[in-house]
């Protein structure tokens, strides 16, 4: 046996990472989705341990890939010495501190939805620290460190294993001091202000398709105020400063308590094609995040 290779010339915990779970999987693919990253990074992981080595560690077939001999050799080793990391590290949160829950969301869903409800999380489970990243960019579960997060997405683009919470219902809504009963006419329309999400990229949520569906496309209203965050929209209709489209299953509480009224003609709504999903960065998640992901989807469930 030769000498140890030393300690500085050990190769990056992150190549060996990758490297171990393309090992367990067989596949770059399925080790990409255990790691939450992209099938180019997971390959670009083994290219640089190969390079480092100056060995091939894979061979790749049209559909799959196998061990060298030294891959192999690697991979024994390697494995099991992460095994045990992975469990010693499992030891000492055990011993330590209860670990944070880590959620993340959407800041329009964190603060309509989430936040007026996490009292009642808190008394059910008072020993959970729950730990909230209200933020509207696409996390990297496992890397970033994130137990939970709550997507807004289609049934098509939801990832494997995401569970459905509720889908998406649109209407106008308003505060009652605006008295305003029903956007039944374009002349109502014409004096009325509203209130814009400004975002692009869901054109359903502006005005301009609620307009359209009620075949009003070339109405003007008196003004139009426009804000980059939703719950932004619903605290100025809060304030009494005009018109928003409610994104109901977001709001309700708002309706319930009178705090909002709808304003739509006859109770027409608005169904999209989206919906809001718990996605949860492990299949077997440690007893706290179990609980936050059960009392989240009891709260998405509607009484009956």
């Amino acid at each position: 046996m030769g000498m140890p290779s030393p300690l500085v010339r050990l190769s990056s915990l992150d190549l060996l990472r990758g490297f171990v779970a393309v090992g367990r999987r067989m596949s770059i693919t399925l080790a990409a989705e255990d790691l939450c990253l992209t099938q180019s990074a997971v390959s670009r992981q083994i290219k640089a341990l190969e390079a480092q080595l100056g060995v091939k560690l894979l061979t790749r077939g049209h559909r799959s890939i196998a061990f060298t001999p030294q891959g192999e050799r690697l991979f024994r080793s390697a494995d099991g010495a992460l095994q045990q990391l992975q469990d010693v590290l499992g030891e000492i949160d055990a011993r330590g501190a209860p670990r944070p829950v880590t959620l993340s969301a959407a800041i329009g869903f964190t603060g309509l939805w989430l936040l007026p409800r996490l009292s009642g999380l808190q008394h059910r489970h008072p020993s959970v620290d729950l730990r909230v990243s209200a933020n509207n960019r696409v996390a990297d579960l496992r890397h970033d460190g994130i137990d939970l997060a709550i997507r807004y997405t289609t049934t098509s683009a939801a990832p494997v294993g995401a569970i459905r919470l509720f889908g998406e219902s649109l209407a106008p809504v308003a505060h009652r001091s605006l008295e305003l009963q029903a956007l039944d006419s374009p002349r109502q329309l014409s004096q009325l202000d509203l209130l814009e999400f400004d975002d692009p990229q869901h054109p359903w949520l502006q005005w301009n398709a609620w307009l359209a569906a009620l075949g009003w496309p070339d109405v003007k209203p008196r003004t139009v105020l426009r804000f980059n965050q939703y719950d932004q929209v619903i605290q100025a209709a809060l304030a009494g400063q005009g018109v928003a489209i409610g994104r109901l299953e977001l709001i309700q509480p708002l309706l319930d308590a009178g705090r909002l009224v709808l304003a739509a003609p006859a109770g027409q709504r608005m169904e999209t094609s989206y919906a809001y999903w718990l996605i949860q960065a492990d299949a077997q998640p440690r007893e706290d995040v179990r609980r936050v992901a059960a009392w989240i989807q009891e709260q998405a469930t509607p009484p009956p």
